[in-house]
């Protein structure tokens, strides 16, 4: 069986959790997982390594050894780990959260997206990048300044990427996941309504059963990456299709 590389950021929980599961059951992929928290699981697919991606000084330490090398038919980076912040207004934030929050949502997938780049350029195998997007990228939601300028960021990022390798074997997609049902939504609707003025549509979200599992978004995320010719534009939101 010709092998396959996943490397996923922000494994440890959430979507992340579900995205890691979806590929364990892969037997042809083999996963480099890298989140703050390891998870220790007996799985002889999977490496997982340690990085605080809020302080990027490891990360930079290591960003030139960390990539797997072999004869893999397709290698696939998704840069999911994010974080929600401070919600609040603009003028209450905190400095140290506020790099913490570029440092993860920003910084994080630039630089391995960067080196993933570098490291498999010369790669035949099929290459693909997926940063983790938000609706929240394209559209002011008060309270998540730093949320929806990181994630705009990075949009805007994965596009002059895929831009510049419009004709070589690397893809590039900035991928929405839409409203899933995970420990930020959770964090979302305990804010207070002065810091978040939307936060009881956030709480009708939940009640009224609207929000999709992370295992639905994950396999989403999961045909998207194994049928990427069926999606052309790098701007993707897994609300926009239905699995077949």
């Amino acid at each position: 069986m010709n092998k396959s590389l996943l490397i996923l950021t922000g494994h440890s929980k959430g979507l992340g959790r579900a995205i890691l599961d979806t590929y364990l059951q892969k037997d042809e992929f083999e996963i480099l997982a890298i989140s703050r928290t390891k998870l220790g699981l007996d799985n002889p697919n999977l490496t997982e390594i340690s990085i605080d991606f809020g302080e990027l000084d490891v990360l930079e330490n290591e960003l030139s050894g960390l990539f797997p090398s072999g004869d893999f038919e397709e290698i696939i980076l998704i840069n999911n780990a994010g974080w929600i912040g401070e919600i609040k207004p603009v003028g209450s934030l905190q400095v140290k959260k506020m790099r913490t929050q570029v440092n993860v949502n920003l910084l994080t997938p630039i630089y391995m997206t960067n080196a993933f780049v570098s490291a498999y350029r010369d790669s035949k195998a099929r290459k693909i990048i997926c940063n983790i997007s938000s609706g929240a990228a394209s559209k002011p939601v008060e309270g998540w300044s730093g949320y929806c300028s990181t994630k705009a960021a990075i949009a805007m990022f994965t596009k002059v990427a895929a831009k510049e390798n419009n004709d070589s074997l690397f893809r590039f997609f900035s991928v929405a996941p839409g409203i899933v049902d995970t420990q930020m939504q959770e964090e979302i609707r305990h804010t207070d309504e002065l810091d978040f003025p939307q936060v009881e549509r956030f709480k009708s979200y939940k009640e009224n059963g609207d929000l999709s599992t992370p295992e639905l978004v994950a396999a989403k995320i999961s045909y998207l990456l194994g049928h990427e010719n069926e999606f052309q534009d790098v701007i993707q939101d897994v609300r926009n299709f239905d699995l077949p």
